[in-house]
């Protein structure tokens, strides 16, 4: 039993209170009697009024589930239907054109281009990772992954391969002729760099020097001017440090002494309270609650084992150079820029109760992460995160211009019960819900004086997508939905809007996750295209990914390009409407159909046994094909709806689902014999809550609201809680 204590009409949770009295609340300035307060006095407010919203989405969905019903087996009339969503308001208008006003936005995402984290804020060793991934070593990013071959020699191994090691350098040197070219000669030739009368002079080979071809890329070094321990460099608002000295395996032999490069890397991170946590309890809250308030006072710290050492790891300090002329200093900010991403709207949480009753986590998010990040507000410590004095939240799963409304109001409530200037809190938005991105513009509208983020999530757009036309008939098999007209109309459009509501130079426009990441040869390759696009930030799966990631942010200038996607035809309302059905002449072939079900079913169990069994919200999944993938709540939400679906038109049958299921947890028990703490699921499946839940997805996939499959996981983890503990 869950101890208490009641304040007013709240129970909470007695570890949620003691932290918030012990740990939170002292040097914020707010009282925390006053704190508990004006939470309940939310609570009473805002949970019936996000009830509201919910049940407005439930009447929504039975309308259009009813429509696809009376026309089942008739073509889809594309125009009818989009009559039919403007009529019952899931569709509203997108009304006058405007520039959003957000003031006070850090560099970092008004103004820079760059990589973003996205980590689970429950495990302080990632989050302290995370938050470090601000700058990243180029040549461990090159020698430990696949982007630089295993041929000729080149292979990874536990001993240092001196061939490989030339290839990572040779690979830097050309990255260093691409952003900061010479006057004359090539990095590849470089025997000593000093700094000359606050110019960067490069001594070749054959004696002759160069200084650089825009002299404006060097912008500061450390050490003394002959020689530097430290030249840093910037290209597209981007640094790189070039350092020198003995020590480093790579670079020990490098003719110019350069023993490492650092690049600027994750400009910002996504704290996460969300999809890629398992928070089903106060005691997980806490966790979250905890790490997150360490980050806003700078002083959250995490012992490990490393080498058969213990290191202690903290935040990373503000990096300091010698400006170029010698006279003055150059800080550049250590850490990446944090924003936290507070759960949706559809879940509750009992580490706070209302009259007995759990209450809209939402609204507890947005009370005690706003409440810790005071501590960074006030400036008090040596490490900030914002230096404009604003608190970033991601508000995820909103469906619609009136959830958005809402939570700008929820907003505003907070800063006045923490006494904060309106508009310090800044929303997030991601666009990641079908209903959103058809009124995107008018969802912007709605926050335009706090928005610095839009993100298009597909992976949970895709699962809305399915369950929105749940009705409509069998959808095509989830690899065919990366090329349905739907998704490069939505990709485009976030942009688009974005863009025509003045985002450039205000928030960001990011786009989603790179899955693989062990596969950073063919991200290399891959996500240029989400600059290309015009996005100003896009998800990586790691420190390291951010690294090689921000290789394509020197390449190229996104400004530039945002500038010229500008002045195209916006995408169409009527494309991203279109639903990605299976055509009504193809029929699968058993093959097919046996395929669809092992990946996914193999998917979600290698998912489900993590989250549920052992308290992991984002893992690397290993596939049917065995190649680890990123899984989170999101790509869950793909594989449960898109079987689901199928099993509602009788593509496939329960039974084959469940011997399906049953086939595939033993590889997943096979591929995670590994694991000390992995429980199996075969061959008790009855027994095994793991597998229960897995099933839970699929057979009751239809009657989940919007899809999501938190209701399911949060059910199945306390069950798996209480039996653990009993």
């Amino acid at each position: 039993m869950t101890q208490r204590i009641e304040i007013g009409g709240l129970q909470i949770a007695a570890a949620l209170h003691q932290l918030v009295e012990t740990e939170i609340a002292p040097g914020t300035g707010v009282d925390s009697a006053d704190f508990w307060r004006a939470l309940e006095d939310i609570i009473r407010d805002f949970g019936p009024r996000n009830a509201a919203l919910l049940e407005k989405r439930d009447q929504l969905q039975a309308q259009i589930d009813a429509w696809h019903v009376a026309r089942r087996g008739q073509p889809h009339d594309a125009a009818a239907y989009r009559s039919f969503l403007e009529q019952i308001g899931y569709l509203v208008a997108p009304g006058e054109d405007f520039s959003i006003d957000t003031e006070n936005v850090d560099a970092e995402i008004a103004e820079l281009a760059g990589p973003q984290l996205v980590v689970p804020v429950d495990n302080a060793r990632y989050a302290l990772n995370a938050a470090n991934a601000r700058w990243g070593s180029l040549y461990n990013a090159l020698y430990g992954t696949d982007v630089v071959s295993e041929e000729d020699g080149c292979k990874r191994s536990s001993k240092y391969n001196a061939v490989r090691g030339n290839k990572v350098i040779a690979r830097a040197r050309e990255f260093l002729d691409e952003i900061a070219p010479l006057q004359s000669g090539s990095h590849r030739y470089a025997t000593r760099y000093k700094v000359v009368d606050g110019r960067l002079v490069v001594r070749m080979g054959d004696g002759s020097e160069s200084g650089l071809w825009l002299p404006e890329h060097f912008t500061g070094y450390r050490g003394e001017p002959a020689r530097p321990d430290c030249v840093l460099l910037c290209n597209n608002g981007l640094h790189v440090e070039l350092h020198f000295g003995e020590g480093y395996y790579i670079g020990r032999k490098d003719i110019a002494n350069i023993y490492d490069i650092q690049l600027e890397s994750a400009l910002s991170t996504i704290m996460d309270c969300e999809d890629s946590v398992a928070s089903v309890d106060a005691a997980d809250k806490v966790r979250c609650y905890r790490n997150w308030t360490g980050l806003m006072k700078g002083t959250l710290t995490r012992k490990l084992e490393k080498d058969g050492q213990t290191i202690e790891r903290a935040l990373e300090p503000d990096r300091l150079y010698t400006a170029p002329d010698g006279q003055g200093s150059v800080r550049l900010h250590g850490r990446s820029m944090m924003f936290v991403r507070n759960v949706g709207m559809h879940l509750h949480s009992d580490a706070v109760l209302l009259d007995g009753q759990p209450v809209a986590e939402t609204l507890l998010d947005a009370m005690v992460t706003s409440l810790a990040a005071i501590h960074d507000l006030k400036g008090e410590g040596e490490l900030r995160n914002s230096r404009a004095g604003s608190v970033y939240i991601v508000k995820p799963k909103m469906h619609g211009p009136e959830e958005v409304a809402m939570n700008d109001e929820l907003f505003a409530r907070v800063e006045d019960a923490l006494g904060l200037t309106r508009h310090t809190l800044k929303m997030g938005i991601m666009d990641e819900e079908r209903r959103t991105s058809a009124n995107l513009k008018a969802c912007i509208r709605a926050a335009r004086h706090r928005v610095v983020f839009i993100n298009t999530g597909f992976l949970d757009r895709t699962g809305d997508e399915i369950h929105t036309s749940m009705e409509a008939g069998p959808m095509l098999p989830k690899g065919e939905m990366k090329n349905a007209t739907w998704l490069g109309a939505y990709e485009n459009a976030n942009v688009d809007v974005g863009l025509a509501c003045g985002l450039k130079g205000r928030a960001q426009i990011g786009k989603g996750m790179w899955a693989m990441p062990d596969e950073m040869a063919a991200m290399l390759e891959a996500k240029v295209g989400h600059l290309m696009a015009g996005a100003s930030c896009a998800w990586v799966p790691s420190p390291t990914a951010a690294t090689l990631h921000a290789l394509h942010y020197h390449r190229v200038n996104v400004a530039a390009r945002q500038d010229e996607i500008a002045r195209r035809e916006a995408a169409s309302l009527d494309a991203l409407l279109s639903l990605p059905l299976l055509p009504a002449d193809r029929e699968l072939t058993p093959e097919e159909i046996h395929y669809e079900l092992e990946n996914n079913a193999q998917g979600i169990l290698g998912y489900v046994a993590r989250w549920v069994g052992q308290g992991v919200g984002c893992s690397k999944v290993p596939d049917i094909k065995n190649v680890g993938l990123m899984e989170d709540c999101a790509t869950l939400r793909i594989s449960s709806q898109l079987l689901a679906n199928w099993l509602h038109h009788g593509l496939c049958d329960e039974v084959q689902v469940r011997e399906t299921m049953a086939r595939m947890a033993v590889i997943v028990d096979r591929q995670n014999a590994s694991d000390p703490d992995y429980q199996p699921m075969s061959p008790a499946f009855d027994d095994s809550i793991p597998y229960l839940a897995a099933l839970d997805l699929v057979l009751k996939g239809r009657e989940q609201a919007n899809g999501y499959t938190e209701f399911v996981l949060y059910a199945r983890r306390q069950q798996m809680k209480a039996a653990q503990a009993g």
